[in-house]
């Protein structure tokens, strides 16, 4: 099964990081992440220099998952400039696009 993530609410940080995070590491998750996409402060998580986000880059180095911020929440903040490498920025019709093609068969908002 492939899915994507939806980071929206100010409870994310603490299960992407002590759950979702290690699970992806360990290759136990259980299913693909095609992708995942974050808004408000969770752009944040993005960031280049972080323990997330140096942890997330290395997760999109093994498997390929798209990584993207809200173009207009990573602008407000001043971070667009400062993502990961390969974190794009983007609205719906990018991230439509980008997953478009994967067979993505659920997609999760936390």
């Amino acid at each position: 099964m492939k899915i994507a993530y939806v980071f929206s609410s100010t409870t994310s940080q603490k299960i992407l990081n002590t759950m979702i995070i290690p699970q992806l590491e360990k290759g136990t998750h259980g299913v693909d992440v095609a992708g995942m996409f974050f808004f408000m402060d969770n752009t944040f998580f993005l960031l280049d220099g972080t323990e997330m986000g140096d942890r997330l880059r290395q997760i999109q180095e093994m498997n390929g998952m798209l990584l993207m911020a809200c173009d207009q929440c990573a602008i407000e903040r001043g971070i667009e400039e400062k993502l990961i490498p390969g974190a794009q920025i983007g609205c719906f019709p990018q991230l439509y696009a980008a997953l478009g093609g994967v067979g993505v068969d659920q997609v999760i908002t936390l």
